[in-house]
């Protein structure tokens, strides 16, 4: 897989000056631009049914949307109208696409959503409108004409549409034409469209997420719903009288609010639930294990001569090093207890896709089992070493 990088671009001023305040339009800062993806490659993840993509015909006004896996018959169907393919998590399954997620490492991973590939024909688009996650909309191919505008909220009128979230008003202030290898940057809720100019139009779409405040509470009381037991009840021994029975009393809402919330702000659980949470795959459905599970006495002799470790681009990976007791390694929405060199190793596999083990003349048994694990549930694989 060709290593892709940028030659000219100033993360600190990026990160100061643009990042989730206001667009930036990048030039070609790659140190060299392919197109990662052909048009046929795009046109056959969308006829797969594990793959989530969608096909919008029509222009202004009158948009319909086909949801995937679509027929292969349907793309030789497409007559002069103009229509957009849009296929996600595509760095999932093409590991060139996956590359260009690499330049973009300065943001945390578990910010990370996905890359999503368009394909468009003259005059194709999905039309105005906006988005809750950051983008960095990379032109692949053809030229792409950009519009931003105002900054959008819920209260923002939308275009009746059963499909898709149509801006009703659209204030263009900046509007740039896209060349191969450019990339524009949108932060959330900013008002944006996208036209290709020409044929052969594919645009990446590098998206990073972003949980909601009710996102966070509705899923983590479930999880600490779901642990509670029955008979963990409000209680009030040594009652005292009271003169009106339909007061609740300041006392018992202290104890009724403490009730509430002591679980919620216990901060090393809530780490581990965060970090289980935002690293689940986007498509947990999907069974990426071996056919074959691994054993941990093949999996350590491996390790013994030196061997690499790649990681699945469809597995997500992150840490956190809590002020005492072991580093918490998160994979694929499960907590892995780390210490010694098997941190050392999980600080190694958060970093880059690609993991060198030295030859050691004993591996460890905690990374032995930590490898192997992994393995099994489809998150790395274990390459052969070059020389046995």
């Amino acid at each position: 897989m060709t290593q892709i990088s940028f030659a000219k671009f100033d993360v600190a001023t990026f990160l100061r000056d643009y990042w989730q305040q206001k667009p930036l339009l990048i030039r070609n800062p790659w140190t060299e631009w392919h197109n990662p993806l052909e048009p046929d490659e795009l046109a056959g993840l969308a006829c797969e049914p594990e793959v989530e993509s969608r096909l919008v015909v029509g222009a202004q006004g009158s948009w319909a949307v086909e949801h995937g896996p679509l027929a292969e018959a349907r793309f030789a169907r497409l007559g002069q109208e103009p229509s957009t393919l849009l296929v996600q998590a595509v760095d999932h399954h093409v590991p060139e696409v996956a590359a260009l997620i690499e330049p973009f490492r300065f943001i945390p991973n578990w910010r990370i959503d996905d890359v999503m590939v368009s394909y468009a024909t003259d005059g194709g688009g999905v039309g105005p409108h906006y988005d809750q996650y950051d983008v960095f909309l990379i032109q692949g191919n053809g030229r792409r004409r950009w519009r931003v505008g105002q900054l959008c909220d819920d209260e923002s009128p939308l275009i009746p549409h059963d499909e898709l979230r149509l801006l009703a008003e659209f204030q263009a202030t900046d509007e740039w034409l896209l060349e191969p290898g450019d990339i524009l940057y949108v932060p959330p809720r900013i008002a944006h469209d996208g036209v290709a100019v020409g044929d052969d139009c594919m645009t990446y779409s590098v998206g990073f997420r972003a949980p909601s405040r009710s996102d966070l509470l509705t899923h983590f009381v479930d999880d600490l719903v779901a642990e509670m037991e029955d008979d963990d009840r409000y209680a009030d021994p040594g009652l005292a009288g009271q003169d009106n029975p339909g007061e609740i009393s300041g006392a018992a809402l202290d104890q009724l609010h403490r009730l509430a919330i002591e679980k919620l702000q216990d901060r090393a659980g809530f780490a581990r639930w965060f970090g289980g949470y935002s690293s689940t795959r986007k498509y947990p459905e999907i069974d990426w294990s071996p056919e074959d599970l691994a054993v941990e006495a093949d999996v350590g002799a491996q390790l013994k001569l030196g061997a690499t470790l790649s990681r699945n681009p469809a597995s997500r990976f992150a840490f956190f090093r809590p002020e005492t007791g072991p580093l918490l390694l998160f994979v694929d929405g499960t907590c892995f207890d780390c210490t010694d060199v098997s941190a050392t190793f999980a600080e190694d596999l958060c970093r880059t896709d690609l993991i060198e083990l030295p030859p050691r003349s004993e591996a460890s048994a905690a990374l032995t089992k930590l490898v192997t694990d992994l393995i099994n549930q489809g998150s790395i694989a274990l390459n052969e070493p070059e020389h046995s």
